[in-house]
Formats: C-alpha cells, sequence, structure tokens
C-alpha cells in the first residue's frame, strides 16, 4: 500500500491527508502547485484530490499515466473534466453531502441580509452615519420562496423557509413528485417560479443542462421586486441579464456568492446597490471543510483499495484495463 501516491493539490482540512496516512497510502499536499508543475508531477500518484483552485483539465489528465481516481473536497465537479476522465477510465468522486447545511445556513444568511439591506446600513455606521431612514426593510414572513433544483441543500433550505413561514415551491424536472410532498415544497416549472415567487435561489450543479438556465426571458417575466440568491454556480445565471434587469428595476435586489469567472475581477454586478456580493463562501465553514475533508479521503481510499466508491460521478469509466 505504501507505493500507492495521492496528491492532495488544494487546500484541504488536515484530517484528510491523517486519515489517507493512517490508512497506509502515501500522502503530498502541494497547493498552489502551477498547472506547469502539476504536468511534470502528476504522473507519479494513483490519486489526486482537488477543491475548487485546481484545474483538472483533459491535458493534464493525459499527463496523469498512473492516475486512477480524481477526488473533489466538495459537490460541484466544474473544475474537472469529467468526460476526459472517463475516457480515461478514471473515475471521480466527490463529497457531495459535507456542504449541505453550510450552504444551506449562507442562502439565507444571504436572503435575511438582502431583505434589511444589513451590508449597506453596516457600512453606513462605519462611516459614522446614523442612517436608519433609508434602511426599511421587508419580512420574510409570509412571502414566496422558489427553490431552483431540489436536492440536499435545496431541502435544507426549504426547511428554514417554513420556519419563517414561508410558503415553498421548486422547480427540478429530476426530482421526484413525493419528495416534493413530504417536504412540503410545491412543484412548478421554471418560469412559473419567476412568476409567482417574491424570492429565488439557486441550488444545482453546473453543466451543460443548467447553463445560462436563468436568463433573461425570466427576469423579463418575473414578479415585481423579485429577490434572487445564487451560491450554487455562476453559470448557472446568465449574469449579463441579471445585470440588465437589476439595472432595469425589474428585481428588488440579488446576493451573489458565486461568478461565471472566479475570481470575477470587474465584473459590473459588483457595486450596484441592491447587490449583495462575496467572494464563493457558502462552503466555508470550520464543519463544512472537516466534514469535506474526511469524506473525499474516504471515498478515494474506498476507490483504490476495492475500486468502487459510494459516489462515482462517472459511472461510467472504463476498466483501468482498457486505458493501457
Amino acid at each position: 500500500m505504501s507505493q500507492t501516491k495521492i496528491l492532495i493539490s488544494d487546500k484541504v482540512a488536515d484530517i484528510c491527508q491523517t486519515s489517507l496516512k493512517e490508512k497506509g497510502f502515501e500522502v503530498d499536499t502541494k497547493p498552489g502547485l502551477r498547472p506547469e508543475e502539476l504536468f511534470k508531477t502528476i504522473g507519479g500518484y494513483h490519486g489526486i484530490i482537488v477543491r475548487s483552485a485546481t484545474k483538472v483539465t483533459a491535458e493534464m489528465i493525459r499527463s496523469g499515466k498512473n492516475i486512477k481516481v480524481i477526488g473533489r473536497a466538495g459537490a460541484g465537479v466544474d473544475n474537472i473534466d469529467v468526460n476526459a476522465a472517463t475516457e480515461r477510465g478514471i473515475a471521480v468522486v466527490n463529497a457531495a453531502d459535507g456542504n449541505t447545511i453550510s450552504v444551506a445556513e449562507f442562502a439565507f444568511s444571504l436572503m435575511l441580509a438582502l431583505s434589511r439591506q444589513i451590508p449597506s446600513a453596516h457600512i453606513s455606521m462605519l462611516e459614522r452615519r446614523w442612517d436608519r431612514n433609508l434602511f426599511n426593510g421587508v419580512e420574510l414572513y409570509g412571502k414566496v420562496l422558489g427553490i431552483i433544483g431540489l436536492g440536499k441543500i435545496g431541502l435544507e433550505v426549504a426547511k428554514r423557509a417554513q420556519a419563517f413561514g414561508m410558503k415553498t415551491m421548486a422547480f427540478d424536472p429530476i426530482i421526484e413528485a413525493e419528495v416534493f410532498e413530504s417536504a412540503g415544497v410545491e412543484q412548478y416549472e421554471l418560469n412559473e417560479i419567476f412568476r409567482l415567487s417574491d424570492y429565488v435561489t439557486v441550488h444545482v450543479p453546473l453543466n451543460q443542462h443548467t447553463k445560462h438556465l436563468v436568463g433573461a426571458q425570466h427576469f423579463e417575466n418575473c414578479k415585481e421586486g423579485l429577490r434572487l440568491v445564487n451560491t450554487a454556480r455562476g453559470g448557472v445565471v446568465d449574469e449579463a441579464a441579471l445585470y440588465q434587469a437589476l439595472k432595469a428595476g425589474r428585481l428588488g435586489g440579488a446576493a451573489i456568492d458565486v461568478f461565471e469567472k472566479e475570481p470575477p475581477g470587474e465584473n459590473p454586478l459588483i457595486g450596484l446597490k441592491n447587490v449583495i456580493t462575496t467572494p464563493h463562501l457558502g462552503a466555508s465553514t470550520v464543519e463544512a471543510q472537516e466534514r469535506v475533508a474526511e469524506e473525499i479521503a474516504r471515498q478515494v481510499a474506498n476507490f483504490l483499495n476495492t475500486g468502487t466508491a459510494e459516489s462515482i460521478v462517472n459511472p461510467d469509466f472504463s476498466s483501468s484495463e482498457e486505458r493501457h
């Protein structure tokens, strides 16, 4: 087992490395490697664990001649070329559950901050102003929340919304009707979600089916004063369309934690008065990082030991014999 080597190329909680070493693997933790450095070294490893900073491209996958498994310490795998991994017979596993509570809590935090203009009020106080009359907010009680994606995070958001007295509805063509019913969430098509909701929160992965899932047509026909929260992935929402809708006053505001390009640079959404922006903080809690680190260590170890794991993203990956 000592010959089985794993590279951790992003900053991951120490429990990941500790757990893998306890299981007998040789582990190198090298966050911040430049792509050219990764290309030179990846061939010596049987597994690689990343968060979001490392981009696992097709070229990198070709360089990893001995790689059997790619582990994502988190849920989304849009920084991994899953198709290239599948073609090479490499399994991609993720830590799908570890971030759930943290992201749900953060989405709800943004909803509250947006409703009560908390960031702007805080800034005014830092500037030694007492602008109490400028920050008249709205309650969540009695409002309609539209949830795009009723997976684990979406369900946790629904629970919190219902505790606040909100009516919950969701769009998710994959989730069965029984899940909606048991969660007390009404099922609607996407256009109806925007037409009926006071708030919309996004909780779907970014893939070929969800790229710009939310766009101009939804903002043009949305309920007046709609507030949008996105803690999923930037590419799910068309940022140009969102900017135009906000500038035109069709939306009451937006809270954006994720961007199509990260870091976002000179993104026009940043600085709009009715927009709260944060630097992809949804999973940034001590508890979430510990959970995903422990979970991805277990997934990667299981795969390298047995050839299988619970959270294989690409179950149709080829057998290792077909790679050589």
